[in-house]
């Protein structure tokens, strides 16, 4: 089969299935389907593009007309993949307790995220959805009635599965439950092809709405009417919103549910980890409930049954939540001692000259006069001597971007500046006439300000604002922001 695809939606499905060599319990034979395989790294692609092709298959979307549906970030983040692609404005409606990292990923990928208020749950994002459809005329998804979400996982997951386990067979399927789609499409089509199967459902045991019998309320569409009383907020993002979709509800009055495992959220955070650490499977919150489910499972399963769980998305989707706890990003006690056990290039101690430290390279005369003439041109005052890559420098561009502060940006690796090492010349050259071999290097009419940090520093305490009004710069004067606020999380030194 060509690896050659005319388009990046051609690469949704056909995820790997993962035998667990560390976490299962000896007795079983115990699978991952890893859906982070999918281009956006979730099961939601699957969903994404079934959803908006069948809708222009029927004519339900038009050229150009605009998407909009209410998701908690994977079904987002997959469909402004899909509309990138095909060429749809998208609006996604999120609750604002959701991961900020799906939000911008969304909003990188072109889309728009419209957040609405906690409080008012998965109901009130697809509300706000549903509600803005009608006011504009956009197309809305509607991901936990629409039966195309369920059509895609039948003709592609369902059919991965019986192909992968055509052999030894699969004895039980683990899943979780959001939109349902997953749930409804692979089970109806294991029920009727592989009816040995056992089919669990899992969600959590906080929070149970399937394990219940009390009916969910939907309206004519089949969207829900309200929230559904037994709902309790926790801790799986994806999973499980505060009603009983409509696909959801299929599954239940067809009976394609064997057994529904309710799951415990710290344990979940707990078999999240070990799938990374143990299993090297980097894999998010419903991950390790789902495998905590079928581990469950597991416990009263026959010698040498087969059991297969769903691993929808990666762990990048949580790096703000509390599957995060623990987790630094400043070296620990033992990395501080390993980084101590060699003498050099360490954070704790200055690495001072050696006898085998070069000198430092000469200066070129040709090169000073380049830069003065750079730093002393009145029609561009500010002159910063960068690096494309360097975090410090975006730092700075981005302060300057900020209040309007126009510059010229001297990117010293740049493909110009490698061109018979000019970028090293003029560095040797700022080295002796700063003092400082860091970059990037600012100056104002001339004046040397500093690095970033110094940088900063005449910002917040208003020395820059004086040099640039010497200088004649316009800038925005009202605006104040604190310019350590534009570093990286992980560069911020407060």
């Amino acid at each position: 089969m060509s690896n050659i695809y005319n388009n990046i939606l051609e690469t949704v499905g056909n995820t790997p299935v993962v035998k667990l060599s560390k976490l299962a319990p000896d007795h079983v034979d115990l699978y991952v389907k890893v859906e982070s395989f999918n281009p956006m790294a979730s099961v939601k692609d699957r969903l994404a593009v079934g959803i908006i092709e069948a809708a222009e298959r029927d004519g339900s979307l038009k050229p150009g007309q605009t998407v909009v549906e209410g998701s908690s970030g994977n079904t987002g983040i997959a469909l402004a993949m899909v509309c990138a692609q095909k060429g749809y404005p998208l609006i996604v409606t999120m609750a604002e307790n959701f991961s900020v990292e799906r939000r911008r990923l969304m909003r990188y990928l072109g889309a728009k995220v419209v957040l609405t208020p906690a409080s008012e749950k998965g109901t009130g994002m697809m509300a706000k959805a549903k509600e803005l459809a009608s006011q504009h005329g956009w197309f809305l998804c509607r991901q936990f009635e629409n039966e195309a979400n369920a059509d895609i996982h039948s003709d592609t997951t369902a059919r991965e599965i019986l192909e992968d386990f055509s052999e030894r067979g699969l004895d039980y399927w683990v899943t979780g439950f959001g939109s349902a789609g997953t749930l409804k499409g692979v089970s109806r089509v294991l029920k009727a092809e592989s009816p040995h199967t056992v089919i669990v459902a899992s969600e959590p045991n906080n929070s149970q709405l399937l394990n219940t019998n009390v009916e969910q309320q939907y309206a004519d569409d089949g969207s829900p009417s309200k929230s559904h009383p037994n709902f309790r907020p926790h801790l799986m993002q994806g999973w499980s919103p505060d009603f009983i979709p409509k696909l959801a509800n299929d599954v239940l009055e067809q009976n394609l549910i064997d057994q529904i495992v309710g799951v415990d959220g710290a344990e979940s955070l707990r078999l999240s980890k070990a799938l990374a650490q143990q299993e090297g499977i980097f894999c998010g919150i419903t991950a390790g409930a789902t495998l905590a489910a079928a581990l469950e499972v597991s416990k009263t399963a026959p010698e040498g049954s087969s059991i297969l769980c769903m691993v929808p998305d990666t762990g990048e989707r949580y790096l703000s939540t509390n599957l995060f706890d623990g987790i630094e990003s400043e070296m620990n006690a033992a990395e501080i001692e390993i980084s101590q056990s060699t003498p050099r290039f360490r954070f704790d101690v200055s690495n001072a000259p050696t006898a085998n430290t070069p000198e430092p390279p000469a200066t070129k005369p040709e090169i000073v006069e380049l830069v003065e003439k750079t730093i002393r041109n009145t029609d561009e005052p500010i002159v910063m001597y960068a690096l494309e890559w360097c975090e410090f420098c975006w730092s700075v561009r981005k302060l300057f971007a900020d209040v309007g502060i126009a510059f010229k940006s001297v990117d010293l690796d740049s493909l110009a500046y490698q061109k018979e090492n000019l970028g090293g010349d003029i560095r040797a050259v700022l080295l002796a006439k700063t003092g400082a071999a860091t970059i990037p290097q600012i100056f104002v009419g001339g004046h040397h300000v500093g690095g970033c940090t110094e940088t900063f520093d005449a910002f917040n305490d208003g020395t820059l604002q004086e040099l640039l009004a010497i200088n004649n710069v316009v800038f925005d004067r009202a605006k104040k922001p604190d310019a350590y606020s534009f570093l990286p999380t992980w560069l911020h030194p407060r």
